[in-house]
């Protein structure tokens, strides 16, 4: 009798540990994919703002900058910038944008930000976008950070 039950014990135990691990894995994937939306849309945005502006006017020009001015292609300035990068509450702003109307929304938290930008000659500038983020309900081995790193010719300089 005593041999069936640390059967079953054991059985038990490894069944919990089973979906235990499965629920975590969710949690991680559910976690890493509303990361990823959120920065792939941000990614979006910023590239095309930036793909057809006229110039950058920004001081980002061999100086990584977690900020960067433009001139979009109406001749209006425009900018997108990192707020918080590394604390609760981060976002990704385009213009003067305050929480409520930025490109992340607050299930995300910017832990990685930077802007670069080159120019060589004649050649139109290139800007160079490195942005991570996390999701900010979830740390530890339920949590994960998602990169995303892009070089953007200018079109219209």
């Amino acid at each position: 009798m005593l041999v069936v039950i640390a059967i079953f014990a054991f059985v038990g135990t490894i069944v919990t540990r089973a979906i235990v691990l499965t629920l975590q894995g969710t949690q991680k994937s559910t976690s890493i994919v509303s990361a990823r939306e959120n920065l792939d849309y941000a990614m979006g945005i910023i590239e095309r703002q930036i793909r057809n502006a006229n110039s950058i006017t920004s001081d980002c020009f061999g100086n990584p900058s977690t900020e960067i001015d433009y001139v979009d292609q109406d001749g209006s300035p425009g900018s997108f910038s990192c707020q918080g990068t590394g604390s609760i509450g981060s976002y990704i702003a385009s213009g003067s944008a305050t929480p409520a109307n930025s490109l992340t929304n607050s299930s995300v938290e910017i832990t990685g930000c930077s802007f670069t930008c080159s120019a060589t000659g004649t050649t139109p500038p290139v800007v160079s976008i490195s942005l991570t983020v996390q999701n900010a309900a979830t740390s530890g081995i339920g949590g994960g950070d998602v990169s995303s790193s892009t070089q953007i010719d200018l079109r219209n300089y």
